[in-house]
């Protein structure tokens, strides 16, 4: 049988009604252990002579081996199941965010300033002077993630209600790391002109616009129409969060190894959002060879079948070889693979086709395109999208960072060098020292990940132009991340 690695994606609570004898709870977490299961806590919820009930945490690989802990703990003779939660819906019960009040309202007083009569005057001096909303409203610390939910993580097209949970979580992240108020607006809606339309309208209480889980190719068009039209930074995260991040995992990658970028071969497998951008910013840092396969094969110039105006483009720019075929002919001599795409399409026997020391970055999630343990003895430095294996590359390391430096310098946009600052920001954050095989990127929960990349995201956004900010005023003004 395949091994599971558990993780606390799948984490279960057992409620159990156990006879009160020595080694009946050896027994449980011999069963649990011989199941798989990574045991948790192991609480006493009451106690009487003859019996004795606990809750058990459990951590399991997946949903169905979740259900074999439980039919495993069921066969032990004096116990019986009273009840199994699922820990991860327990957490989104009533949604995971809410809003708070900065000020008590609590006096007439308050209620006076705060609400009418002292409002008006503030709304007057907006209306003389649009500018001052960044400075008296929430719009100076606020970023509206939209989606329409046709591309959720490795889910697909689920639908705005069910995209819902995904864009809770992100504002968290959002809070959590950078201190900024996101909000979640899932659009009932896949027509662009529509979506392009309800954004725009929305635009003016937003310091930022975060799209997500946008299915190509309509995501590219969708970004590009509201750059050109709203004077504050749209980012498509799913394209460039993950470009960024990538990046810098590979700019520590490569000092493990000892290539440079102008030296690479790079196989990129799926040519959607994150596929796309990631080779755009690969050709902005100077690799040299970089072909894209798709479920119809390799990616070239002159090619017919499964194309749209983007892969067009990219055709035109890359796989200067012409390589034509699938991933088992495109990954020969490659130095790096670069997984956004599907579980488990990436063979042992591919990898030892690649170049010497290869790196790979499987990121389809929560699967990815080769396990971990299949991958790991065979390549040099390895990567995943997960946070139970080493590495992962994960967009939270780079847009709470970069949403930080964008609104703090009140820039108009998030250009093609505030993203590249990003990503040398977060592979900077590990230290010579600490860089290894297992260790090549630093933790989201490194607090100096926030701060390093939004000082060098502002940093940018001065020298290019982009900041509407005075920088005597940015940097007596700066919002903190909380601590």
């Amino acid at each position: 049988m395949k091994k599971i690695t558990p993780s606390p994606g799948y984490s279960i609570t057992l409620r159990l009604e156990i006879q009160n004898r020595i080694g009946m709870l050896g027994k449980i977490t011999s069963a649990i252990g011989a199941a798989g299961g990574d045991m948790g806590s192991v609480d006493i919820v009451s106690v009487n002579k003859n019996i004795i009930i606990r809750d058990l945490t459990v951590n399991a690989g997946n949903e169905e081996h979740a259900q074999q802990i439980v039919e495993a703990v069921k066969q032990i003779k004096g116990v019986k199941v009273l009840n199994v939660s699922d820990r991860v819906f327990l957490i989104h019960l009533g949604g995971k965010i809410q809003i708070a009040n900065k000020i008590p309202l609590n006096t007439r007083d308050a209620l006076s300033m705060a609400y009418t009569p002292g409002v008006a005057r503030v709304c007057k001096a907006i209306q003389e002077d649009p500018k001052k909303a960044m400075s008296l409203t929430i719009k100076m610390n606020s970023v509206a993630i939209v989606t329409d939910g046709t591309a959720v993580l490795g889910l697909g097209d689920i639908g705005p209600k069910a995209a819902m949970p995904v864009m809770e979580g992100k504002a968290m992240i959002f809070k959590e790391f950078a201190n900024i108020d996101a909000f979640p607006l899932c659009l009932d809606t896949k027509d662009t002109g529509e979506i392009v339309a309800t954004v725009k309208h929305i635009a003016p209480g937003f310091g930022g616009i975060n799209l997500e889980d946008i299915s190509a190719p309509r995501c590219f068009e969708i970004e590009q129409r509201l750059k050109e039209q709203l004077d504050i930074p749209v980012f498509h995260d799913d394209q460039h969060g993950t470009a960024v991040v990538v990046l810098a995992a590979l700019i520590n990658a490569l000092k493990i190894v000892g290539k440079r970028m102008q030296q690479l071969k790079v196989v990129i497998s799926g040519l959607g959002a994150a596929g796309i951008a990631c080779a755009k910013i690969f050709m902005q840092v100077g690799i040299p060879e970089i072909i894209g396969v798709d479920t119809t094969g390799t990616l070239y110039k002159g090619r017919k079948e499964n194309m749209n105006p983007v892969k067009q483009w990219l055709a035109e720019r890359t796989n200067p070889k012409m390589v034509k075929g699938d991933l088992a002919k495109a990954i020969q001599g490659a130095d790096l693979f670069l997984g956004v795409s599907a579980p488990g399409i990436l063979k042992v026997h591919h990898i030892k086709k690649m170049a010497k020391n290869p790196i790979v970055f499987a990121l389809s999630n929560p699967v990815p395109e080769i396990s971990w343990e299949e991958a790991a003895p065979h390549v040099k430095v390895m990567a995943t999208g997960r946070s139970d294996y080493p590495n992962q590359i994960n967009n939270a390391l780079g847009f709470p960072g970069i949403f930080r430096g964008a609104l703090d310098t009140r820039a108009s946009e998030i250009n093609e060098a505030m993203k590249l600052a990003a990503a040398h920001a977060i592979a900077a954050v590990v230290t010579k020292k600490e860089l290894n095989e297992e260790y090549i990127i630093p933790s989201i929960f490194n607090k100096e990940v926030v701060s390093s990349v939004s000082a060098a995201v502002a940093a940018a956004a001065y020298k290019t132009g982009v900041a509407r900010r005075r920088q005597s005023m940015f940097k007596k003004l700066t919002i903190q991340p909380n601590s």
